[in-house]
Order: structure tokens, then C-alpha cells, then sequence
């Protein structure tokens, strides 16, 4: 293995030999560091591939068993939590949010109902006042400022990527339903039961297996500048208020706090699996965890629009359903317009895809700058349509 080669291991059915293509083709040409995709097709895994390195300094190889922060493709399982509690009947989507969180009602958000939260579209998109990294980390500090906010606009009429508070927001319900906070719900419920490895935060005891986030190189300082300028004050506060990024997700207290739609850490087989009972219409490895009906809910359209967060940067309109976004006419998670999934900031994903029978979970830890849609992404969905 040479130090610049890209090293892959793993194996890859024959008939999908063109996502381990693609798969390479992101360490020759797209500045892959260290990745893994995997791909079920009927609940069996036909692509199970890592490569690449753990740590920046091309010292540690990635792993089959090295774990990696996803970002939002945390959301996925997130929403998962909140599903299981409406089909067990704990929990009316149409209910307001403040039936389960009473405090929830002030300024003027008695009328925003759970759905809401599913779908970006409660107006939380970002607090307000400022509020650091430090504070995010707390969580009854976070829920008690997201409760006590007013919205940035009128909930339920569009959406906007929640893209740090939607953790806290969903989070808190599951919490006030269950007196469980999402990481000890997804485990006892979910990732204990069918062995699946994935945490919502990392415990000490896993550090060795982790990869090193990666930051892309910032862009110049006129470049940034024209970034900013298309972005509306609900964009600049709901993904800077604050700012995070691979500086804060390989310490110690990113690691240690519950950030439910941040800090999943897991392998591409973990989220492959945890998409995959939605791809499996709830079902999964033999366990059964949402009822068909409700694990098609999760896709239920709310609507079409510009989002009010990601619309200046994707420059077209995107539709979100109940946690997580459609792949839509532009095909962001394959050419079935309803199929679904969730990107993660830098360029991880899940996706799944109920027609087809297939899921896709691709992690990686040298972070690109795109939200969504990441070429290395895209080139692994588009291998993996291209041999179905």
C-alpha cells in the first residue's frame, strides 16, 4: 500500500462491481481520505466496502469496523425514534407539540403540530439570540431557548432545514414520552435489538475506532463573501448560530453530548441497516420495527417549495417528508422520485428506496463543503441505479 494509492477492502457482489468503481474513482479523482459505502438489495448486503485512511495524517487505515461521525445523516434515525412512538399510538403527529411539551406553546406555537418538527417545517430553523457550542452541548439550556422562542415564520406553510435545532426539537418529545433521550431510545429500542453499530454520541471505550473529521479547506475570503451574501438571515442563523464543524466533532465533549441530529457515529453497514428498515417497509433482519403503514408514513410528502434555509444554495425546490427529504425530480437518492434518505454536512448519507428494495449507507471523514449532494455521493448513487 503505498501512502496516496487508494486502498480498498471489503467485498462487492459482481453485479455492482461499477459502486466499487465509482467507490475508487472517489479516492483517484475526488479527494477521498477515508470512506465506506455499503448496499442491501432484500435485506442482504451485495456491497460492503472501506478504504482510505482514519486520520489526516494517512497513518491509520480505515477499517471494517471504524466508526465516523455522520452529521445530519443522524436525522434518519432520529425521526426513527418519533415513528416508533406514533405507531405504538404514544404519540398523534397531528397533535400539537405543546400536548407533550407544554412549555412548548409560548410565543405564539400552540398551533405547531409534531409533524411539523418531522418536516423542517416549525419555524425553529435557529435560535435567536446567540447561542455557542458550549451551550449546545447542554440540552436542557437548548430545549428550554427552542420553547421559549418565537418563529422565524409561519409553521406549517414551508419548509426550512432545521439543521441544528431538529435533534432538540423532535428529541425533546421522545424525551418527554418516554423520559429517554433519543441516544438511549435508538439503543434500547432499535441498534441493541438488531445489532446494528451506531450511536447517537461515542463512548470513551470507542475513541480507538473512531476516524478523524477532516475540514475542507475554507474557501477565499471573496468566495465566502458571495456565500453569504445569498443567504437570508433564517439560512445565516440556522447554520451558523453556531458554527460547528470538524474542529468541534472529533473532541471529547461533541463526542460526550447529545446532538441528535449531529453526532451519529457508525459505520456505512450501521447506516445501510438503520435505512434499510425503511427500505424493508419496517422490517428488518427478522425484527420488526415500524408497521408498514407506518414505516411508509415516513415519506409522506409536505409539500414542495424553495426551503427557506437550502433554497439559495441548491438554486431549485425540495420537498421533505415526515424526517427525511424525497429524491424528488431531481433525483437526489436515485431516479424513483420517492425514494428517500438523509445527506450529512461534508457528504455522508443514507438512503433508501422501498420499490427497489435497496439501501445505501456511504460515511466518510474528509469533509467536502457541500450540505447535500456531494459529488462523491452522487457518483455511488448513480453506480448503484446504473446496476439494478
Amino acid at each position: 500500500m503505498t501512502r496516496n494509492a487508494p486502498w480498498i477492502d471489503g467485498r462487492c457482489d459482481p453485479r455492482f462491481t461499477a459502486v466499487r468503481e465509482a467507490f475508487e474513482e472517489n479516492f483517484r479523482t475526488r479527494g477521498e481520505l477515508g470512506a465506506a459505502v455499503a448496499v442491501t438489495v432484500d435485506g442482504e448486503t451485495v456491497v460492503d466496502l472501506w478504504g482510505g485512511w482514519a486520520d489526516a495524517g494517512r497513518t491509520r487505515p480505515w477499517e471494517r469496523d471504524t466508526l465516523v461521525n455522520v452529521w445530519s445523516t443522524t436525522k434518519g434515525p432520529t425521526a426513527l425514534c418519533l415513528h416508533i412512538l406514533a405507531d405504538r399510538g404514544l404519540v398523534d403527529l397531528d397533535a400539537p407539540v405543546a400536548a407533550y411539551w407544554p412549555e412548548f406553546a409560548a410565543a405564539g406555537k400552540e398551533s405547531v403540530l409534531v409533524r411539523h418538527l418531522l418536516s423542517h417545517r416549525a419555524g425553529l430553523s435557529g435560535l435567536r439570540e446567540p447561542h455557542s457550542v458550549e451551550q449546545l452541548y447542554d440540552w436542557e439550556l437548548t430545549v428550554g431557548r427552542l420553547a421559549a422562542t418565537e418563529p422565524w415564520w409561519e409553521p406549517g406553510t414551508r419548509s426550512g432545514y432545521h439543521a441544528l435545532t431538529y435533534g432538540f426539537l423532535v428529541g425533546e418529545v421522545v424525551r418527554r414520552v418516554t423520559g429517554l433521550l433519543p441516544s438511549a431510545f435508538l439503543a434500547r429500542e432499535v441498534t441493541g435489538p438488531l445489532g446494528v453499530d451506531f450511536t447517537i454520541g461515542l463512548s470513551e471505550k470507542e475513541y480507538g475506532r473512531a476516524a478523524e473529521p477532516v475540514q475542507a479547506p475554507v474557501a477565499d475570503g471573496a468566495e465566502q463573501a458571495d456565500v453569504a451574501a445569498r443567504l437570508t438571515p433564517v439560512a445565516l442563523t440556522a447554520l451558523g448560530n453556531p458554527v460547528v464543524g470538524a474542529a468541534q466533532a472529533g473532541t471529547p465533549e461533541w463526542r460526550a453530548a447529545e446532538l441528535p441530529a449531529l453526532n451519529g457515529h457508525g459505520t456505512a453497514r450501521a447506516v445501510a441497516a438503520l435505512y434499510g428498515v425503511l427500505a424493508r417497509r419496517g422490517s428488518w433482519d427478522g425484527h420488526r420495527v415500524l408497521s408498514p403503514e407506518a414505516a411508509e408514513r415516513v415519506r409522506e410528502g409536505q409539500g414542495r417549495c424553495r426551503d427557506l434555509v437550502l433554497g439559495a444554495g441548491l438554486g431549485r425546490d425540495t420537498e421533505a417528508g415526515l424526517g427525511l427529504w424525497l429524491s424528488g425530480p431531481e433525483g437526489s437518492y436515485g431516479p424513483n422520485p420517492r425514494a428517500f434518505g438523509h445527506d450529512g454536512f461534508g457528504g455522508s448519507c443514507g438512503l433508501a428506496d422501498p420499490e427497489a428494495g435497496v439501501s445505501l449507507g456511504y460515511v466518510m471523514n474528509g469533509m467536502g463543503s457541500h450540505i447535500v449532494d456531494d459529488p462523491r455521493k452522487t457518483a455511488l448513487v448513480d453506480a448503484l441505479y446504473g446496476a439494478l
